[in-house]
């Protein structure tokens, strides 16, 4: 994994297959107990202008175990509050921290810290994608089926970062994916054209009916309706998003075989039932879990 020292992820798409599987292997070794490289003097820093739980902890967590240290660089008791150009809280944070993770609405801003910072710049959630939580996705998906060859993902509800990122790493690991969305909400259509432009033979499919979706489906992924920012459109959006619900119905037309995933927080009763969410389908925790590892690895790597 020596070609990706010093690199930044801004999308899934800036790996290919091989160094998405690389990072893979890298974070099984290190969750079956393997040996981890040390880190000892080199520091994380998270400027998260969004909220976390998962992704704040698995981050400073992967990184402590790596022998390094963490920074919060929160937003709202820093400069960068106050109107600092990005530019110039980039250039000065390229020489004080060793790696950076940001989590933040705008794309644009993420691709900013990027141009002027020297060190390795990783996306830890924008509104156009989310390339860490599908790493763990994957490695979820590994896990429970040994590789990607003829698995079907069925992602169901808001074409948002995490459909978007979804898409991208399916067409590119080879995994056949089908987005069931309402058509005011489909994923934006130049993600679609490079996910198509990557695919080798598999399929991508765009529907507004879940059950074609979820038919004989491997992987049965939701997430929430209105993501953060939008959650004023919640109410707005439940009559419209409900026939998506990942409930027991559109489970029983899957594989019998098949693991629900949701990348979290949560709404039982809204996106996904609680009977689905905690029964024996359910790998969320695992994948929860695998947040860790992914980034564990990823860190490793870029350092």
């Amino acid at each position: 994994m020596e070609q990706l020292k010093g690199r930044d992820l801004l999308s899934i798409a800036d790996l290919n297959r091989e160094e998405i599987l690389g990072l893979l292997q890298r974070a099984k070794s290190y969750k079956g107990g393997g040996e981890t490289p040390n880190y000892r003097g080199k520091t994380l820093g998270l400027l998260f202008r969004k909220a976390s739980t998962r992704t704040r902890v698995s981050f400073s967590v992967a990184m402590y175990h790596l022998g390094g240290q963490v920074i919060d660089l929160d937003p709202n008791v820093t400069q960068v509050s106050r109107g600092e150009p990005i530019a110039d809280t980039a250039r000065v944070l390229d020489r004080y921290v060793d790696i950076l993770a940001i989590r933040t609405f705008d794309q644009e801003e993420l691709v900013t810290f990027a141009h002027y910072c020297r060190i390795p710049v990783i996306n830890a959630l924008t509104d156009r994608e989310h390339p860490c939580q599908i790493l763990a996705d994957l490695l979820t998906m590994e896990e429970n089926f040994g590789s990607f060859q003829g698995l079907t993902v069925a992602y169901l509800g808001d074409g948002n970062n995490v459909a978007h990122s979804l898409l991208l790493a399916c067409a590119l690991v080879g995994i056949n994916i089908r987005l069931a969305c309402p058509p005011r909400f489909y994923p934006l259509q130049e993600i679609v054209e490079l996910a198509q432009g990557y695919a080798k033979g598999t399929e991508i499919t765009l529907t507004p009916d879940p059950q074609v979706a979820v038919k004989d489906a491997h992987v049965l992924y939701t997430d929430v309706w209105a993501s953060m920012g939008k959650e004023q459109e919640q109410s707005d959006r439940m009559p419209i998003f409900m026939p998506y619900q990942l409930n027991q119905q559109l489970l029983d037309l899957a594989r019998p075989d098949s693991i629900v995933l949701h990348c979290l927080p949560a709404h039982r009763g809204e996106e996904i039932t609680a009977e689905v969410l905690e029964g024996s389908h359910s790998r969320v925790w695992d994948q929860a879990e695998n947040r860790m590892h992914v980034q564990k690895a990823l860190i490793a790597s870029l350092l």
